[in-house]
């Protein structure tokens, strides 16, 4: 590759879960601190793809967008990075599949400058390692956010699910320091923040050195003033303990909701899957979690056409999204990825067995989820303003059960407010401003 200019102006494209959608704030905020300015992908010197490798098409995603930014119209074409899990999974693969200039993992993205600054000089610039925790230290103070914020605490996974990516792209399960997110929990707040969303590929096994546990992060995190609400995600049935149940009945800030995937509804493809919790097991934490919040909205993830999996084992599956009624849910065919074991299993599901199977799966929670948001209509509830809607005089914000509720208001983006539902629908609600919370 030829030398070029060193960019003036960037632009982030981030793919997949809530953890690239953090990484790709911190990389924008690194850049922005470096002197860079944000720009559309259109117009941009720098473009970084925040890259998910959780299914195939994801990945083929990020090709396609590497061949168009290369013939935009504008001249020259900007310098490129792969950010991200693929860029972890494949390496230099990258650069020899498509001409980039930028490869980083998502464990080195603190080393984007220095990257970028060796590749202007020309060549490929790429950086795999995965340092624990090292790079939130080297991040810049966290500025400016919108009302809801995420912030992550934990990554990695050691649970090594047969069909999953992320212990080979996110390394090991390692928990941040309790001070450091403590510190950067405030800084969010100062920044504008009334909501955090904590984050983690297994969150809930977070812990320190002092047997803290997620719960106690949690109890710390409720006494920061100007919070108003907390959430987490995404749990693992394994590391949903005690005290972080009882959490949910104890700490005002934690919203009703809990993300509780569970991938599959029969012992022996969860066996196969080696998710280590039985559909048994599962149920009985639901239980447990209602028991302490009797009005929690329950989400979780779904994996249909696992290979090997049966007719009759798929019904099961059925059979326990009938048994919880989730008010949101996750369905996904399975996609076999390089490396996984899985992905060398027998018994692969014919494409149109699983595409039936998605169908019949996804019917059956848009029901429990439009039965979920029926049931709240004539309830008042505090709802977190977000962002504009698409009428005049309209924006939109989460209640505490997550969804989105509509309504025309004179109240500002960041206002929490009181708000009686008045409608539904499947994926959100409508409301009236009844009386105005403290903001």
């Amino acid at each position: 590759m030829t030398t070029q200019k060193s960019p003036a102006t960037f632009h982030i494209k981030s793919y997949g879960c809530q953890m690239n959608v953090y990484d790709g704030e911190r990389m924008a905020e690194l850049l922005g601190s470096q002197g860079l300015t944000a720009a559309d992908a259109a117009d941009a010197d720098l473009v970084v793809l925040n890259t998910c490798h959780i299914r195939e098409r994801a990945t083929e995603k990020v090709y396609s967008e590497i061949g168009r930014l290369k013939v935009r119209d504008t001249a020259p074409p900007p310098m490129i990075a792969v950010a991200g899990c693929v860029a972890q999974a494949e390496g230099a693969e990258i650069a020899r599949r498509a001409r980039i200039d930028v490869v980083v993992g998502p464990q080195a993205y603190h080393n984007l400058p220095r990257l970028v600054a060796e590749a202007a000089k020309g060549g490929l610039a790429l950086d795999t390692d995965m340092p624990a925790i090292a790079k939130f230290g080297a991040l810049p103070a966290r500025r400016k956010v919108g009302s809801s914020a995420f912030l992550t605490v934990q990554e990695g996974c050691d649970k090594f699910c047969t069909y999953c990516v992320v212990p080979y792209t996110r390394g090991a399960e390692v928990s941040r320091p309790f001070d450091a997110i403590i510190d950067e929990a405030k800084a969010l707040v100062d920044a504008g923040a009334k909501e955090l969303t904590l984050l983690g590929q297994n969150v809930n096994a977070w812990d320190d050195d002092a047997g803290t546990g997620l719960h106690g992060l949690i109890v710390a995190l409720d006494k920061i003033e100007g919070l108003h609400r907390i959430r987490y995600t995404t749990s693992h049935p394994n590391d949903m303990r005690e005290g972080l149940i009882r959490a949910h009945a104890e700490v005002g800030k934690l919203m009703p909701y809990l993300h509780l995937p569970v991938q599959a509804g029969s012992d022996r493809i969860l066996k196969a899957m080696n998710r280590s919790h039985t559909r048994d097991s599962y149920l009985r934490i639901l239980d447990r979690v209602r028991a302490a919040r009797p009005d929690i909205a329950l989400s979780g993830d779904f994996i249909v056409g696992f290979p090997g999996e049966t007719d009759a084992e798929f019904e099961e599956t059925l059979s326990l999204i009938d048994a919880v009624r989730y008010a949101a849910a996750f369905s996904f065919k399975f996609s076999a990825r390089p490396g996984t074991p899985a992905a060398e299993m027998d018994g692969m599901i014919p494409m149109a067995v699983m595409d039936e199977r998605l169908q019949r799966l996804q019917a059956a929670i848009i029901r429990d989820q439009t039965a979920f948001n029926a049931a709240t209509v004539g309830r008042t509830c505090p709802v977190l303003l977000e962002r504009p809607g698409r009428q005049p005089g309209q924006l939109v914000g989460k209640s505490p059960w997550l969804q989105s509720v509509h309504l025309t208001t004179d109240a500002k983006i960041g206002d929490l407010i009181e708000v009686e539902i008045v409608s539904a629908g499947p994926n959100s609600l409508g409301g009236v401003e009844s009386v105005k919370a403290a903001a």
